[in-house]
């Protein structure tokens, strides 16, 4: 009797010791469902470094933005927190999706977390791009000033940024992005600008279009009458600054590895599109995407536009 006791007792030792290691720290939902990235919301998780570690999750910042938090959370896939909750502390995955009002927005975890990531149009970064002239290189690449309504299809549209700088120079442009995430937050921020009643922002905006999905999976009829092809790949640092860092860093969570081959995939089907040129957004010294060389190249300090010519833009 006495050794059978002390079995026992071993083993309810045993027990508490794997609970205190596998159970989270945090009430939390164990049945996930998780976010596989670059691929859409729906396949098995990515995260080589810790295996079986959710990647990310979704909470709902009040309890008024629970309805809206549940939809995202149904067509992302993605497991819901506690409404309210600090995002930062979910030290079991790598970023939470925040719902806030009408606004969505990436924030990684962790106690030394950077600051959220979202698509805000109406910034005052924004409003002095736009008045200190950091907008005439791109516009120079792509050919603004050659063909009125000039048309751009964004390949990699991200936060919107660059689609936001081509739309106010006056092009009208389609936004393509694959990541569910990214699009979602990018969605958000549309929306965002557009509620807040500035006539800037609505005519920017009313000149921007949102196809998600992969560009090279566009329909035909989405690619009829484009002019310019503008690709901006996700890799290569070019700015040092705190605000560039964080989303790349976030970008590179989601989207995962096989950043350079994917560009060059895209630079090749770029070129086979009907288009009069192509634009590719690089660092400064950094090579030829692709090895493919450019009809010519415009070079600012921190960034350089490889433009590939394929005939002259139409009046």
């Amino acid at each position: 009797m006495t050794t059978l006791t002390g079995r026992t007792a071993m083993r309810r030792c045993i027990l508490v010791v794997l609970t205190s290691i596998w159970m989270p720290s945090r009430p939390i939902s164990m049945t996930w469902k998780p976010y596989c990235p670059g691929a859409g919301a729906e396949g098995l998780l990515h995260n080589p470094s810790h295996p079986g570690q959710p990647l990310l999750a979704l909470l709902a910042a009040t309890a008024a933005d629970d309805e809206a938090a549940t939809t995202l959370a149904r067509r992302l896939g993605l497991t819901l927190l506690p409404t309210g909750s600090d995002p930062t502390g979910y030290e079991h995955v790598h970023a939470v999706l925040v719902v806030s009002g009408g606004s969505v927005f990436l924030q990684r975890t962790g106690r030394a977390a950077p600051g959220p990531v979202a698509a805000e149009f109406g910034s005052t970064a924004m409003r002095h791009r736009r008045r200190s002239g950091h907008n005439e290189l791109l516009g120079r690449a792509v050919g603004v000033g050659k063909k009125p309504r000039l048309r751009v299809l964004d390949a990699t549209a991200g936060l919107g940024r660059d689609s936001f700088v081509l739309a106010d120079l006056g092009c009208e442009v389609t936004l393509c992005e694959r990541d569910p995430v990214i699009v979602e937050i990018l969605r958000a921020g549309m929306d965002t600008a557009r509620a807040g009643g500035d006539q800037w922002l609505d005519a920017v905006l009313g000149r921007m279009q949102l196809c998600p999905g992969d560009a090279r999976q566009v329909s035909a009829d989405t690619l009829r009458g484009v002019d310019v092809l503008y690709l901006d790949p996700m890799f290569g640092q070019r700015d040092k600054s705190a605000a560039v860092k964080k989303e790349m860093a976030l970008f590179q969570l989601l989207l995962g590895g096989g950043a350079a081959q994917d560009a060059d995939e895209l630079l090749q089907w770029a070129l086979q599109v009907d288009v009069a040129r192509v634009v590719v957004k690089r660092p400064p010294k950094a090579p030829n995407l692709a090895a493919r060389q450019p009809s010519h190249s415009i070079s600012g300090k921190a960034v350089r536009y490889d433009i590939y010519v394929r005939r002259k833009l139409a009046t």
